[in-house]
């Protein structure tokens, strides 16, 4: 049976540093994989499910700021811990801009980051969440026919029967058939259900 639970990555360089988080985050029930540098974790891939990340900001190569820029870059959003001893405001105003969840100065309370894994975890699990419903409204649209593609996005543009059957040359009784296989195919019983999903999908990219 595959392993559910979420998943904490710690990057970072000091040995004592990630055998100590490795084994207090085994203690609070959830999977840890540790890497000793920004490089080795970017071989890893991004994770499967919900995760986030404990890192380092001094580091031999990539450090942690330019990790995190990184995996901006790349999409990666995983939410980010960043854990340091040698922390600055400068540093922590561009971590959390950047979209970090915490900045904590080592040595931090063991309480404190738990916490922050924690709400890192729930803030992932809701993103995965979001995502995986922007994937099923885009595997909807892609059943629509060409026609019906056009009918909705026309009705996303607030376009009545009569108008969209104008514009596309059409009768006003076949634009309220394809209109109402739209709705159907997408699975919403309202414009307003269909404009929101619609929207949030082409926000996203």
């Amino acid at each position: 049976m595959s392993d559910t639970r979420p998943t904490v990555f710690v990057v970072d360089d000091d040995p004592s540093v990630r055998k100590a988080l490795e084994r207090s985050i085994r203690a609070a029930d959830l999977n840890v994989k540790t890497f000793t540098c920004a490089a080795e974790f970017l071989d890893h891939g991004p994770p499967e499910g919900p995760a986030c990340l404990v890192l380092d900001i001094r580091m031999p190569g990539l450090n942690g700021l330019d990790l995190q820029a990184e995996l901006n870059s790349r999409n990666f959003r995983t939410p980010v811990i960043f854990i340091t001893g040698h922390g600055d405001v400068p540093a922590s105003v561009k971590a959390l801009k950047g979209g970090a969840v915490d900045f904590l100065l080592k040595p931090f309370n063991w309480s404190d980051l738990l916490r922050s894994i924690h709400q890192a975890l729930e803030q992932d699990e809701a993103l995965q969440a979001i995502r995986a419903e922007d994937a099923e409204v885009r595997s909807r649209i892609q059943t629509l026919t060409p026609r019906e593609r056009e009918v909705l996005d026309l009705v996303v543009k607030g376009l009545l029967n009569k108008q969209i059957a104008i514009q596309l040359g059409a009768a006003e009784r076949t634009i309220k058939v394809h209109r109402g296989r739209v709705m159907h195919k997408m699975e919403v019983q309202s414009v307003a259900d269909l404009v929101r999903a619609v929207e949030r999908v082409k926000a996203d990219g």
